[in-house]
């Protein structure tokens, strides 16, 4: 009976293709599923929040966000990536990042405009989207050109009723960046449509091979670029889900209306944490970035040793590796893995068009699970080659 009660938009939104997949839990179960650091937040971080407990700092905080954090966002954004904001009118302090890209999308779009959509990307852009009247329309990426967006691709799917350009660079789940000079084409067009381009650079931080560029950064994109980004993966903070958006001030304005109703403000002591990470936890942040890149070297080597071929990711904590070569589909792959072995990766599939044929794994991982996580994917792919060789 409650079937008829649930709105159209929501009934046809699929579960969360990462979380559902993960409820299967095996005994002994290595997951290299979900995207969450293995490191615990720093000991000051956790400590300045004991401290603002202590001292009864449990009430409401402006519904933008702390006036200290939000300038030191601004100040980080500056001195990281050239990007300027004014903290008191361009910076909206959320929960988390998945609230922050809620709220963007629900300020922008209107009724059947159309959305723009990288794939493969993070699964939560085309229902979030959908749920808030937009069109998805899928922009196709390789691993022949690296998954980097491309202007061609942009391009042949324009339309006049295209209005949002979502992005998601360093990209989740093929770990590709994009650089100035990738970024000129793309940007000309953006400007000759009039699109709005909402940013999800939660990843910026962990980029090995060169520095994360946003979009923003490209003359005449400031005031038509919401950046959004957070503190979850870089410092190791994802159960504090503290997120920021920053952008031309008319359009934060319309977003605090939303979150003002719904959400009032993010969590007070997340905040805390947040700026204490900022004062002094960019060291921590980056001795755990050297550990990610150890680890995506070894991975990477590992898998390719074993016989699967991917390109080496230059940002974020992920790989995703082609298993094409196994006969497999994406998600018989990933649930034999798991059910035979214990260990858990996500189908590409999940993450759109393109996805189909790759798993996407994470190797934010402790190096031991890594290792262990290695020899036993390497006796799975010995075992399906030898089944495909004695049934020709």
């Amino acid at each position: 009976m409650g079937k008829e009660w649930i709105s159209p938009l929501v009934r046809d939104i699929p579960p969360s293709g990462i979380r559902a997949f993960f409820d299967m839990n095996t005994q002994d179960m290595i997951s290299l599923g979900v995207g969450e650091p293995d490191f615990a937040t720093p000991e000051h971080i956790r400590e300045a929040c004991i401290r603002a407990l202590n001292e009864g700092f449990t009430k409401y905080t402006s519904n933008a966000g702390i006036m200290e954090l939000r300038e030191g966002i601004a100040r980080y954004l500056q001195q990281s990536y050239g990007l300027q904001y004014k903290p008191d009118s361009e910076v909206l302090v959320t929960v988390g990042t998945s609230e922050a890209v809620d709220l963007a999308l629900r300020t922008v779009i209107r009724q059947g405009d159309e959305v723009l959509i990288p794939a493969p990307s993070y699964i939560a852009y085309s229902p979030i989207a959908h749920i808030n009247g937009g069109k998805i329309v899928t922009v196709n990426t390789s691993a022949q050109q690296e998954f980097k967006l491309t202007a061609e691709a942009v391009k042949e799917k324009l339309t006049s009723r295209s209005r949002v350009l979502m992005l998601n660079y360093p990209n989740n789940p093929t770990g590709a960046i994009m650089t100035y000079k990738d970024w000129l084409p793309i940007v000309e067009l953006v400007k000759a449509h009039n699109l709005i381009v909402i940013s999800d650079e939660v990843y910026s931080e962990l980029t090995y091979d060169r520095t994360h560029v946003s979009i923003a950064s490209v003359p005449g994109m400031l005031d038509r670029t919401i950046v959004i980004n957070g503190f979850s993966k870089a410092f190791a903070m994802t159960g504090w889900r503290i997120g920021y958006a920053c952008g031309q001030g008319e359009l934060i304005a319309a977003m605090l209306k939303i979150h003002q109703y719904t959400t009032m403000c993010a969590p007070a002591l997340g905040q805390i944490a947040a700026l204490e990470s900022l004062r002094n936890g960019l060291g921590e942040k980056d001795r755990m970035i050297v550990a990610y890149r150890e680890r995506r070297d070894y991975f990477v080597k590992g898998l390719r040793e074993r016989g699967l071929s991917c390109h080496m990711p230059e940002g974020t904590f992920y790989v995703f590796p082609s298993i094409a070569d196994t006969g497999l589909s994406s998600e018989q792959f990933a649930l034999q893995l798991l059910k035979e072995t214990g260990v858990g990766v996500v189908p590409g599939s999940v993450f759109g068009e393109g996805g189909e044929g790759f798993v996407r794994c994470s190797y934010s991982v402790a190096p031991e699970q890594l290792n262990r996580a290695l020899e036993r994917m390497g006796h799975f792919i010995r075992k399906l080659q030898s089944c495909r060789a004695n049934a020709m």
